[in-house]
């Protein structure tokens, strides 16, 4: 996929929606060799999805292993809307807090007192965390209105043929 296409894809509305969300889903191949998914949060910075983890975290030696990877970010409504992401991670190791895992730890729901006592129990336990930063090499967007699954677009492409179009 061209980059212009992904850029055309992260640009449109619905896309810019679901990049705003807390959580993602990150795919990788475990240590073991058997898939993964984990909640995660993140923060797109425009260019790429930065989540932020313990520098002991068990995905980080898979990462290093096999860096390819896959997020999903969906609604909980019907019809549901979803962004699909693939990439490469990249790990880049952070004395303190990286910015980020604040930024993207910012919209639940805290008093100004609760964000300074979580703040300083965050930075009071990490020593440092590890970055990992995901530049998308393919995306999709599904909305179930103009955009399907590939699947179903085909289904719907033979029950076309089969019916003459009608």
């Amino acid at each position: 996929m061209q980059p212009s296409e992904i850029s055309e894809i992260l640009n449109r509305p619905l896309s810019q929606e679901l990049l705003a969300r807390d959580l993602t889903r990150l795919a990788y191949v475990a240590k073991d060799g058997t898939p993964r998914v984990v909640p995660i949060a993140f923060d797109w910075n425009g260019a790429e999805f930065v989540m932020c983890t313990a520098k002991n975290a068990p995905k980080l030696p898979a990462l290093r292993r096999n860096p390819a990877v896959a997020l999903t970010i969906d609604t909980e409504v019907h019809p549901p809307k979803i962004l699909l992401v693939r990439g490469r991670a990249e790990l880049d190791v952070v004395e303190g807090i990286p910015e980020e895992f604040i930024r993207m730890n910012g919209s639940y729901s805290m008093t100004p007192e609760q964000r300074v006592e979580w703040e300083a129990g965050v930075r009071s336990l990490y020593d440092g965390m590890v970055r990992i930063v995901v530049t998308p090499t393919w995306v999709k967007l599904i909305d179930f209105e103009t955009t399907l699954p590939s699947a179903v677009e085909e289904l719907l492409r033979q029950q076309a043929e089969r019916t003459g179009g009608a």
